[in-house]
């Protein structure tokens, strides 16, 4: 086991690496227009801009994982820092086709970092720290996506839109050096991850079945999870604009309060789950989660209400889900292996959503059958996180 102090100074490390896991991405958002303007860029191709990290998040998920399992997790890490450094340099140097390359990059190198920091949480944390572990992490995704959108456009407006993209290298590097300082020379050292499970013949058929159920239960969860979010990300400044005629910087707002209350709710949920339970942990979130289409339906005048109770449900969402996967997973590869599947599959639903919903709208002519599609995923991830919860509990 790790002293006390490496595992904090590991702790802040993980934390420092989330805060670059999302706001690389965010970035864009800020400064679509000028970038759009300068580089020419069709509709078509800003959307594609703002879509290849989703896309990333799924396509490139076996790669994470091979990656994790051959070189190990901490060169996985290193991988994904210097992915991100490389990524937001070249992202800012040139034209439209440069500019693509770099957010591919950032977009694999981050799946990466997706699969191989549960893994070391799983196995540098004690099981009654893990929870908490997982929560610095996912809080830290939502601190880096909360910063950067709210940094980017004034750092634009002084210095413009390539200086503001590539500010995210400082944040990558300060990642780094802490990196550096909590793994020392295993951070470049590969070391292939073997099993540690060694499955008899008579049982190897039952095991699979049993990983394929969880894995299927917990990638619905997940699926229901990223696709609510992505969706509602996408859409809700727009659908408060059409429904409320809020202003462009009202209706932000309520898109800022699902974003910053989410910190709650990756802190929270481990700590409710360990002193009330996972189940109620689960019932919750869902409460918290449907609440969102639901009141956006029947009372959208509450949007504020709405907005912090999806922030919350979504940030406890992941957490949750994560740390399920490690939980119920035997050894480092099947953790690997699950999170690829989980994670490939969801985001791949999630990188559906917004064309999905905003076809919908458009199709009806109003925000009601959007809100109802989000409540169906939302359902699917209390059903699948249910199903997973449950399988956890027989697992010990």
């Amino acid at each position: 086991m790790r002293r006390a102090s490496s595992v904090w100074l590991l702790l802040v490390a993980i934390g420092l690496i989330a805060v670059n896991m999302r706001g690389p991405f965010v970035a864009v958002a800020p400064v679509a227009k000028p970038l759009s303007a300068d580089l020419a860029l069709t509709p078509g191709e800003l959307g594609l801009l703002t879509g290849i990290p989703v896309l990333c998040f799924a396509l490139a998920a076996p790669l994470a994982s091979l990656t994790a399992r051959k070189l190990g997790a901490e060169v996985a890490v290193t991988l994904t820092l210097a992915g991100v450094l490389a990524g937001v340099v070249i992202r800012s140097v040139d034209g439209t086709a440069v500019v693509m390359l770099g957010t591919a990059l950032l977009g694999v190198a981050i799946t990466i970092g997706n699969i191989a920091v549960p893994l070391i949480i799983r196995r540098d944390f004690t099981k009654e720290r893990q929870g908490m572990a997982m929560g610095v992490y996912t809080a830290a995704l939502n601190v880096g996506s909360f910063v950067t959108s709210v940094a980017t456009a004034p750092l634009a407006e002084a210095t413009g839109w390539r200086v503001a993209l590539a500010g995210s290298a400082v944040f990558a590097a300060v990642a780094a050096g802490f990196w550096a300082a909590a793994t020392g020379l295993r951070a470049f050292r590969p070391e292939p991850v073997a099993s540690e499970a060694q499955a008899h013949d008579g049982a190897a058929a039952p095991a699979r079945r049993s990983f394929a159920a969880v894995t299927i239960a917990l990638l619905l969860g997940f699926g229901g999870q990223a696709f609510s979010y992505y969706g509602l990300t996408a859409w809700l400044p727009s659908l408060l604009s059409d429904e409320l005629g809020l202003t462009p910087s009202a209706a932000g707002a309520g898109a800022s309060l699902f974003q910053i209350v989410a910190i709650l709710g990756a802190l929270g949920a481990p700590l409710l789950a360990r002193y009330a339970g996972a189940m109620t942990t689960v019932a919750l979130l869902g409460v918290l989660w449907i609440s969102v289409p639901v009141g956006l339906l029947v009372a959208p005048e509450l949007w504020p209400l709405w907005s912090s109770f999806g922030g919350a449900a979504q940030g406890g969402g992941i957490t949750l889900i994560f740390t399920e996967i490690n939980v119920i997973a035997r050894d480092q590869v099947s953790a690997g292996r699950m999170s690829a599947i989980v994670q490939g599959s969801g985001y791949g639903l999630a990188a559906a959503a917004p064309t999905l919903l905003g076809w919908i709208h458009s199709a009806s002519g109003s925000w009601t059958l959007p809100l109802a599609v989000v409540a169906g995923s939302v359902l699917a991830f209390i059903v699948g996180t249910t199903a997973a919860v449950r399988a956890a509990a027989r697992h010990h």
